[in-house]
C-alpha cells in the first residue's frame, strides 16, 4: 500500500484439513527431513493403529480404525500438519503464502489488476494439483478473496474478471477474519474495533 501497489490475498480453507493427512505421505515428508531410524519408527506408530466411534442418544457404534488424520487436541498435531504442508510454497510460481496450521493466504501485489487475477489464478491452478498429490481440498465455499490498497486504488478493482478454482468463482470480500483478527480492504481496522466493542458491551 506505502507503494501504491493493489494487494490481492486468497483467504484459503481447507476441507477438514486435520483430518485428511495421509499417514504414508506424512511419514515419506519426514523421511526426506531428516528423520530417519528409531525416530521414524516412533512417528510412524504414532498415528497408527488409532480408532474412534460415534455416540448417538446413547448408543455406541462399532470402533473403526483411523487411516487418515493426525489428532488435533496434542502437541504434535499441528506440529506434523505444518510438516505436511510445508512444501506447499514449492508449487507457486509468482505468488507468495503466509501459512499458519491450517490458515493458509495466498497473495500478490502490483499496480495492474488484471496481473493480479492472472497470477492468482495461475497459483491457485498450481494449489490444486499440489492438494491433489497431498490428498487434501479447498472447501471452494469458504474460500474468498481481497483487494487490500487505498481507496483510490480500490476503485481500479471493480473488475468483470474473477479468481477461480478449477472453474468454480470464488467471492470477493470487503472484510473478512483471518487469524481471530478481522480485516478490511484498507486495513482501517474499524469491523475489528467494532467486534471487540461488541464483545466488551455484552459482557459489561
Amino acid at each position: 500500500m506505502d507503494e501504491g501497489l493493489i494487494n490481492g490475498v486468497v483467504f484459503l480453507d481447507l476441507k477438514k484439513a486435520f483430518d485428511t493427512v495421509d499417514h504414508a505421505i506424512l511419514l515419506n515428508k519426514l523421511y526426506l527431513y531428516g528423520v530417519r531410524g528409531r525416530a521414524h519408527d516412533w512417528f510412524r506408530s504414532y498415528p497408527s493403529n488409532r480408532t474412534q466411534y460415534c455416540q448417538v442418544n446413547g448408543k455406541l457404534s462399532e470402533p473403526r480404525t483411523i487411516i487418515t488424520g493426525i489428532p488435533q487436541c496434542s502437541i504434535l498435531g499441528p506440529l506434523l500438519f505444518l510438516v505436511y504442508i510445508n512444501d506447499l510454497p514449492n508449487c507457486l510460481k509468482s505468488a507468495d503464502c503466509n501459512m499458519f496450521a491450517d490458515d493458509t493466504q495466498l497473495r500478490t501485489a502490483n499496480k495492474d489488476v488484471k496481473v493480479i487475477f492472472e497470477t492468482l489464478n495461475d497459483d491457485l491452478a498450481n494449489i490444486s494439483v499440489w492438494m491433489a498429490a497431498n490428498k487434501l481440498s479447498l472447501n471452494k465455499s469458504k474460500t474468498k478473496y481481497m483487494f487490500i490498497g487505498s481507496h483510490q486504488k480500490l476503485k481500479q478493482c471493480n473488475s468483470e474478471l474473477q479468481i477461480k478454482i478449477g472453474d468454480t468463482p470464488i467471492q470477493r470480500v470487503t472484510v473478512t477474519k483471518s487469524l481471530g483478527m478481522m480485516v478490511d480492504e484498507t486495513l482501517t481496522w474499524h469491523s475489528q474495533t467494532d467486534l471487540i466493542t461488541k464483545k466488551v458491551n455484552k459482557d459489561l
